[in-house]
């Protein structure tokens, strides 16, 4: 099963990036965020919320998919009467 983690990245005080990590090799998606209003001058830049809870989406989004293709965790099987 595929594990999905979000990392912070904030080089600058109030700017930064959330990660979000697969560690299957495939690339890392990031969500770019600002706190302070002048300067969000990019349009598809976020606050650290808004980013947040993107990358939050994604990850469970993966976590779900995996799960359902990959059925069941072992030792999750249903119990037989």
């Amino acid at each position: 099963m595929v594990t999905v983690r979000i990392r912070k990245h904030e080089p600058v005080p109030q700017t930064g990036s959330y990660e979000v990590y697969f560690d299957d090799g495939r690339p890392s998606v990031y969500f770019y965020w600002d706190d302070i209003p002048s300067r969000r001058l990019q349009p598809d830049r976020l606050t650290s919320a808004e980013a947040l809870e993107r990358a939050r989406a994604l990850a469970r989004a993966e976590r779900d998919a995996a799960a359902q293709k990959g059925g069941p965790a072992k030792g999750d099987e249903p119990l037989r009467p």
